[in-house]
């Protein structure tokens, strides 16, 4: 029995590594969550710069309101 050793280093069944697919579906999960954590952010972030209704209105140019003070007032076809 001398010489007798279990299977020799070479002769080991090698086996690949298996992916862990726990952990890329943890980490897929977490950048969408991140993503839409930003994309929250960003549409809170655009409400805020848009002033809120302050009483100003659009007026196209060349559509003013009212005349100015003090140019003379037009003729109404007379």
């Amino acid at each position: 029995m001398a010489g007798t050793v279990g299977i020799a280093s070479n002769q080991r069944k090698r086996t690949l590594a298996t992916p862990n697919y726990g952990y890329e579906k943890r980490q897929r999960e977490l950048a969408k969550k991140q993503k839409k954590q930003e994309k929250e952010r960003s549409k809170e972030q655009r409400k805020s710069d848009v002033p809120e209704h302050s009483g100003a209105t659009y007026v196209a140019p060349g559509n003013d309101p009212a005349p100015a003070a003090d140019a003379p007032a037009p003729d109404a076809g007379n």
